[in-house]
């Protein structure tokens, strides 16, 4: 009688507030699509259940949700995070040292020290250095922890990309977003819990693979917005499904969805699919407000820049990313289009590009959390998946090639401290020297900051247990931390 009565009132919550988002396919015709056929799985001893209600986490958590901007390719911390005045004393001088290159990497690039062209000051109380390319991420240097030590070691762009956003190099691995919503759910059931905030001139490099879910069931997996209209593709049906014809349809979806599931118990990508049908279904009202910017104000328009051509795409996504979180989303992440920060040639001119363009949003993203009481909870991470060497690549215009030995990253809010520097590089800015934080150890801090334990969120396969940090030695990052761990 229990599950009849819970049927009912999924049903008639389907019919009075939702309308159909799956168009005029049959839910047999969909199952099969994704190999969801007829016959039957072996029965599990204790079978699990996926879902994105809200979990509780293994301690009392500092931070409910974060933002990730993603600046893929590799932003030259040298010219915007980590001043270095011995190169810059140096420039164009041969360095005679130790230079630790990947083999691809040797036979392009020089052995002259390249200084930086902009210079550095110190902003807030905190005094801490940024490039005068970044003002207004400067104009928040008192909110942010600036980490300058960063290691992935992998200096290709797709295996560094992995390391720090699955935790390992190699591919099908679930990324950061699928982890952390696998581990917690999320507060809203009308909007997806891992939101990606694609750019308007294209995908990053690994597509896809950037928000996958991995090893662990679809429903984990992170939802695009475009950043354009329609922002979800394929959200509403056609219009002639629309109306009671919509609701009588999701309704029989519903029954016969739930009824297949009772014949193949225990099958967990078929519960995630079909619970992802329900989602988009719920999706059809929540997202449209949810990423409806009209409502706000004048002044906040302004903040995040969208009344300049240069920030206004940028800076709409940025206020989207807010007004997710604002909602109950768990887990965004915004992306660059391929590789815009990886400035092998020409930084001289395409670097301040990138600041010009991305400079005031990120600022603005900060300071609005703030103003609404969301930054204690909300952690908004900036940075990418390596840094940029020292010395001169051998392309014209002049450049900087990989550097994944120590690179520079900024985390706001979310049980951080403000205004504070971790780790450094030596003077030349090759390598990390001090408080040395690795992907394993970002991942570790991360879910602690979650009040998570990096070691006990797992997924089981058959074959072995699976981890974030995959088993790797992996250290939480204590003097990042508000509240550092006893």
């Amino acid at each position: 009688m229990q599950h009849d009565l819970h049927t009912s009132l999924a049903r008639r919550e389907f019919l009075t507030s939702q309308v159909m988002g799956l168009g005029g396919l049959a839910a047999t015709w969909l199952l099969a699509q994704d190999g969801y056929a007829a016959d039957p799985v072996k029965p599990m001893l204790e079978r699990p259940t996926f879902d994105l209600t809200p979990k509780l986490p293994h301690v009392e958590p500092s931070a409910r949700a974060m933002i990730s901007i993603f600046t893929s390719g590799g932003p030259s911390q040298i010219d915007l995070f980590d001043p270095k005045p011995e190169v810059d004393k140096r420039n164009d001088t041969e360095y005679t040292g130790e230079l630790k290159l990947g083999s691809n990497m040797a036979a392009r690039n020089s052995r002259k020290l390249l200084g930086s062209k902009w210079k550095f000051r110190r902003y807030g109380e905190s005094g801490i250095e940024m490039s005068e390319l970044l003002p207004h991420i400067g104009s928040v240097a008192d909110d942010i922890t600036l980490i300058r030590s960063m290691q992935t070691f992998n200096s290709a762009h797709p295996t560094a990309m992995r390391a720090i956003n699955s935790g390992r190099p190699r591919s099908g691995r679930p990324s950061l977003g699928s982890w952390i919503t696998y581990a917690l759910g999320t507060e809203n059931q009308n909007l997806p819990s891992f939101v990606v905030l694609t750019a308007e001139d294209g995908l990053p490099l690994d597509r896809e693979l950037n928000w996958s879910n991995g090893f662990i069931p679809s429903i984990y997996q992170g939802t695009v917005i475009r950043s354009r209209e329609p922002r979800i593709l394929d959200l509403n049906a056609p219009l002639h499904l629309r109306g009671p014809a919509q609701r009588e349809w999701l309704t029989f979806l519903n029954q016969f969805n739930r009824e297949h599931l009772k014949q193949h118990p225990g099958e967990n990508d078929l519960e995630a699919r079909i619970a992802s049908y329900e989602l988009a279904a719920r999706m059809q009202v929540a997202a449209k407000e949810a990423l409806d910017i009209s409502s706000e104000s004048v002044a906040t328009k302004k903040l995040y820049g969208l009344d300049q051509e240069e920030t206004r795409e940028f800076g709409s996504r940025c206020l989207i990313a807010r007004r997710l979180v604002e909602r109950g989303v768990r887990f965004v992440q915004l992306h660059n289009a391929y590789q815009q920060w990886d400035h092998h040639a020409g930084i001289h001119k395409r670097l301040p590009e990138m600041c010009r363009k991305t400079d005031q949003p990120s600022a603005a993203l900060v300071k609005d959390l703030k103003s609404r009481g969301l930054l204690d909870t909300t952690l908004v991470h900036w940075g990418g998946e390596m840094g940029r060497l020292p010395i001169i690549e051998m392309q014209k215009p002049i450049g900087r090639d990989h550097n994944p030995y120590g690179f520079s990253m900024w985390l706001a809010g979310g049980g951080v401290k403000g205004g504070h520097i971790h780790g450094e590089t030596d003077e030349l800015g090759f390598k990390a020297i001090h408080d040395h934080v690795t992907h394993f150890d970002y991942h570790a801090t991360l879910l602690h900051l979650f009040g998570l334990d990096h070691r006990e969120v797992l997924f089981e396969r058959s074959t072995r247990q699976e981890r974030l940090t995959d088993g790797q030695p992996a250290k939480i990052v204590n003097g990042i931390l508000k509240n550092p761990v006893a």
